[in-house]
């Protein structure tokens, strides 16, 4: 995916294409340029740089690289990040910027950054989402502990510093800093997992409801699956070269998920991505790299952040501000969700992604947020209490606040699908109503139109016509809206369908329809009809009644398939209309369903069927999406 915008680390993914990412990061970079250019030497004048090897409790040595500020007329609290993605610049080179933000690295922070265990410079074995342990003995460790035993060397062996700890981090870095919080050192004060990855099978990066994200996975594990004998200040490039000019056509051409070990990709040598295709059903390789489970008894302050346009880390964001809110009473607890992709927020300004203009810098928003939290905790600062959870609410352009999230004043509303495309609020009647269609792994649909070498960000908010017009997507449409409708919260769908096969996916789409140019959130030119996506996810049908023990549908049979979607803070206004859009391929962003019962990734091709897919809207099989509707 990409590269961080505030170039604190690299997150989780670095998916996109260079171009791409450099697109993306342009309005950050012209817009902070001046302040950039003379904070060029900021760090260096005002920090001295120190590296040591941190020993913990097992004897293996995590490389730490250590920011203290010159100034010694106080004592300072210490900012950490860990990091899989290198706390270099190593030797005598020094970051450009420190911190999450830049406000914060003018605030007098001792700034930390740590290779964790087995990666870059840090001794150890590296393990992808290190599952947590039984740490009572003094040997076990995982990354509590390893956080445990960095911030008691940091407070022993660090000049000058107040004893308190702050921690963050983005994506993987995220995950981090959510693994900090389990039987937290006493020093840490405020963590803020910043779209953190949290559970890989059911929301985040790797699958999402049972079904492999192969067009990020690939690419990703390409650049971080390269194996490491010894530490390293750079792994000197990928697994396999390869030229991908269109995705979709180089996936379809690869075929089954199997050839993606072939001698010209991976060949058996992606450690992680033999994980991945080797555990196809919610197992215990999964369930232990679920941090949700351990995120109990929270003590540290927590400000949860993440981007309702992210296409990796999206769930991970709000499962994990909900895991808290569930297991630890009391907490202090929060939760920030803005019109940002993947990291977004980190970048200094923020007013427009793709088509959408935001009318503001969000950016300027939430930094003071994020500053006020981490000098509140660590610095004793008067700042006025953070609200429970603070969201941006798209298609109106606010910030809003609530006392709980989701906000308890919205109500379930189902949406019902209907006959003639119709959607409506009105409970079916009709006796064997449905839809169908034929889907083919063959021509599966298109995540996104046009002819993309790695993934587009923006398909997550994309007009959906090219979809609409293909006999395999099913659309179904309100009656223009006569008032607003503000919907807040998490999204369920739920869907009865059958197939001629014994196996499909099923993608559901929530989507804003405008009614032409006047809307002014989507920048002109804006063709009358715009389907602007909303929201959107993927299910396999075969973990409709559980992740662990996969249930083939049988042919011809109706199937519900009920799942939640992830939450939306979204005003549908007057004149516009709400449209539900159905599909069984979502292509390369997911692989290919067979549409038969196999396991997926050691299939051939000749377990690829075609198959008739029919969706009901009948008393009998009322099939809709229930929104949360706020007013």
């Amino acid at each position: 995916m990409k590269h961080p915008l505030a170039a604190t680390s690299l997150p989780r993914f670095t998916r996109t294409p260079w171009l791409l990412w450099l697109v993306l990061l342009l309005p950050a970079m012209c817009t902070a340029q001046d302040r950039r250019a003379a904070d060029l030497d900021y760090v260096k004048n005002n920090f001295d740089k120190r590296e040591s090897y941190i020993p913990m409790r097992d004897g293996k040595r995590l490389y730490t690289v250590i920011y203290s500020p010159k100034d010694h007329s106080r004592p300072h609290p210490f900012l950490m990040e860990r990091t899989p993605y290198s706390a270099g610049p190593y030797d005598s080179t020094y970051k450009r910027s420190l911190g999450p933000n830049q406000k914060l690295m003018h605030d007098g922070y001792i700034v930390v950054y740590q290779d964790v265990r087995g990666r870059y410079m840090s001794e150890g074995e590296f393990q992808e989402m290190t599952p947590a342990k039984d740490n009572t003995s003094s040997k076990g460790t995982d990354e509590s502990t390893d956080t445990w035993d960095t911030i008691d060397w940091l407070l022993k062996n660090v000049d000058n510093n107040n004893g308190r700890v702050g921690l963050w981090g983005i994506s993987y870095p995220g995950f981090y800093a959510s693994a900090s919080l389990p039987n937290a050192h006493p020093a840490i004060k405020a963590v803020s997992p910043q779209a953190p990855v949290t559970d890989e099978f059911i929301g985040d990066d790797a699958n999402h409801n049972g079904a492999f994200f192969l067009l990020d996975n690939f690419d990703f594990d390409n650049f971080f699956d390269v194996k490491r004998p010894m530490p390293v200040k750079s792994y000197g490039g990928n697994i396999f070269k390869v030229n991908i000019p269109d995705a979709y056509k180089f996936f379809l051409q690869l075929g089954p998920l199997k050839n993606s070990n072939n001698a010209q990709y991976f060949n058996n040598n992606g450690k992680i991505w033999n994980e991945y295709i080797g555990n196809a059903t919610y197992d215990d390789y999964w369930k232990a790299r679920n941090i949700r489970t351990h995120l109990k008894d929270i003590k540290p302050a927590v400000l949860v952040v993440g981007g309702w346009f992210d296409a990796e880390d999206m769930f991970g964001a709000l499962r994990t501000y909900e895991a808290i809110e569930q297991q630890s009473s009391p907490n202090d607890n929060h939760l920030v969700m803005g019109p940002w992709t993947h990291g977004a927020w980190a970048a200094g300004n923020w007013t427009k992604f793709g088509p959408l203009d935001f009318q503001q810098n969000v950016n300027e928003y939430y930094h003071t947020l994020e500053t006020a939290f981490f000098n509140h905790y660590l610095q004793d600062s008067a700042a006025a209490p953070l609200a429970e959870a603070t969201v941006f609410e798209t298609g109106s352009n606010q910030w809003k606040q609530y006392t709980t999230w989701p906000p308890k004043e919205a109500q379930p509303v189902k949406f019902f699908l209907g006959p003639k495309a119709g959607l409506s609020k009105e409970t079916p009647t009709a006796a064997g109503s449905y839809d169908e269609y034929i889907s083919d792994p063959a021509n599966p649909v298109p995540y996104i139109d046009g002819v993309h070498g790695g993934r587009d960000n923006q398909y997550i908010i994309t007009d959906q016509r090219f979809a609409a017009q293909r006999k395999d997507v099913l659309s179904y449409e309100s009656a223009p809206l006569t008032e607003a409708i503000t919907v807040t919260g998490r999204l369920k769908a739920d869907i009865f369908l059958s197939s001629t096969g014994t196996d499909a996916d099923l993608i559901v789409k929530v989507i804003d329809v405008l009614p032409g140019a006047a809307d002014g959130i989507i920048a002109s030119p804006n063709p009358e009809g715009y389907q602007r996506l909303v929201r959107a996810e993927v299910f396999r049908c075969k973990f409709r009644n559980s992740y662990e023990k996969p249930e083939a549908l049988v042919a011809n049979q109706v199937a519900e398939v009920a799942f939640d979607m992830n939450e939306i803070a979204h005003t549908f206004k007057p004149g516009h209309r709400i449209m539900i859009q159905v599909q069984s391929s979502w292509f390369p962003l997911v692989d290919l369903n067979p549409q038969t019962f196999v396991n997926i990734p050691t299939a051939s091709e000749t377990d690829f069927q075609k198959a008739t897919i029919r969706i009901y809207h009948d008393a009998t099989h009322p099939s809709g999406v229930v929104l949360p509707v706020l007013h």
